[in-house]
């Protein structure tokens, strides 16, 4: 896999002498942010909790208050940068997250998140020379363990935020070395003894992580909604045995079975070509030794489709597979729902008022769902959301080579600037 535009020999991108000094601000502060856990290939490492994440939000506190925003953390240790204009008044809540895959694109989560900030410098900026009072406050969020990929599940902040997950059960959540978020987190002191700000609205920026806007030549997406998707933790149970002295025919091949259930989930994807994704994203097999037939193998499966009929008959057909896979490799398969979300959609009245705000600045634009997932679901089923994308080269994410370019990434902030602006004055309040 190549990218022909993204450079592979610095973290960091480099501002063109065309640049205003805000927008060369922000393409500096990118570059800073990309070194937090660079790789020697263009990306990051920055797994939620590691030291990686703990020296980026660092970072990030610093680069917020020093431009007089106030730095908060919630118990669950989302960070939050706040904007108070109007005393006691709720927040437009706007950002990303900035935690990665072990080894990942270093915009992913991470733009939004820096956007966010300097959307709100500007604003700040801008009220005070201007004397305008908003009628909302805001607030930069950083979520916490949105890649879920040290701690399951994904988008573990914003699930604690909205209420969707126990605080509990997330800060008791371990990782594969048996450490618990509360014990990762700790010793940061990022975990606060609040519950966040109180939330009018939210907004998210975030890269496409796919290719229809670069292929329609399109710069902003409008997120009208998400794919559904269920998403599954299997554990499937066989016999320990010798791998080379066990006949065939005695064995119970945990292993053997697991392999039938990734097969399986492809298959069932080509059945409903384009409407249907499918993947198995992790596998841990037990005791994984060469001479050893698997007795345990877990694996994470997920099922997204934009039709939930699709998505309906799609699981009916894994769950019909998984009986068969039972019965011809001889192993039972525990079934264990993680979590789904439905087809729901933005509220429309946001994705009216990023409309009005990208025909202003004139920029190309397009109504688009998303395929993945992120924490704007989550806080969409609280308060009117707000989601927008700017186009990845080729497509490519959650790889080192992922990329967008300054002039997209300037594109969306100066858009988002525009949709928080109007959060803020309360245009979806009328």
């Amino acid at each position: 896999m190549k990218s022909t535009n993204a450079p592979t020999d610095t973290p960091s991108t480099t501002p063109g002498p065309e640049l205003r000094p805000m927008d060369e601000s922000f393409v500096k502060d990118f570059g800073t942010m990309s070194t937090f856990g660079a790789t020697a290939t263009g990306g990051v490492d920055r797994q939620a909790a590691s030291p990686a994440d703990v020296s980026q939000r660092l970072w990030f506190a610093g680069l917020l208050e020093s431009h007089g925003l106030r730095v908060e953390y919630d118990r669950i240790g989302n960070q939050f940068g706040l904007l108070e204009r109007v005393p006691g008044a709720p927040y437009v809540v706007v950002g990303s997250h900035m935690d990665s895959q072990p080894t990942a694109g270093r915009f992913d989560g991470a733009y939004g998140v820096l956007a966010a900030a300097h959307a709100a410098f500007r604003l700040a900026e801008e009220w005070e020379r201007t004397g305008d009072v908003p009628l909302f406050n805001i607030a930069v969020v950083n979520w916490f363990n949105e890649e879920g990929s040290r701690f399951v599940p994904s988008m573990m902040g914003s699930s604690v935020f909205t209420g969707k997950l126990p605080l509990e059960k997330a800060l008791a959540t371990l990782d594969r070395d048996g450490v618990s978020v509360q014990q990762a987190m700790e010793p940061t002191g990022f975990l606060g003894d609040g519950d966040g700000p109180t939330a009018a609205f939210c907004a998210e920026i975030h890269i496409e992580q796919g290719r229809n806007l670069e292929n329609s030549g399109t710069t902003i997406g409008l997120v009208t909604s998400s794919w559904a998707a269920n998403k599954y933790e299997f554990v499937v149970n066989g016999d320990q045995a010798h791998s080379g002295a066990t006949l065939m025919e005695d064995r119970r091949d945990a292993l053997l079975g697991a392999s039938m259930l990734v097969v399986a989930a492809r298959e069932i994807a080509d059945r409903f070509p384009g409407v249907l994704h499918t993947s198995v994203g992790q596998l841990d097999v037990y005791p994984n030794s060469p001479v050893v037939v698997a007795s345990r193998v877990s694996l994470l499966l997920d099922l997204r489709s934009a039709d939930e009929s699709v998505l309906t008959r799609a699981d009916e057909l894994l769950h019909e597979r998984i009986t068969e896979i039972e019965a011809t490799a001889r192993v039972t398969v525990e079934r264990h729902h993680s979590h789904s979300w439905g087809v729901n959609p933005y509220q429309a009245d946001g994705v009216e008022l990023a409309r009005r705000c990208v025909e202003r600045l004139g920029l190309s634009h397009a109504d688009v769902m998303t395929v993945a997932g992120h924490d704007s679901i989550n806080m969409k089923d609280v308060v009117p959301t707000v989601m927008l994308f700017v186009p990845s080269s080729e497509g490519i994410s959650h790889n080192e080579l992922e990329y967008s370019t300054d002039e997209d990434m300037l594109a969306g902030l100066s858009l988002l600037t525009e949709v928080v602006r109007g959060l803020a004055a309360g245009e979806l309040t009328a």
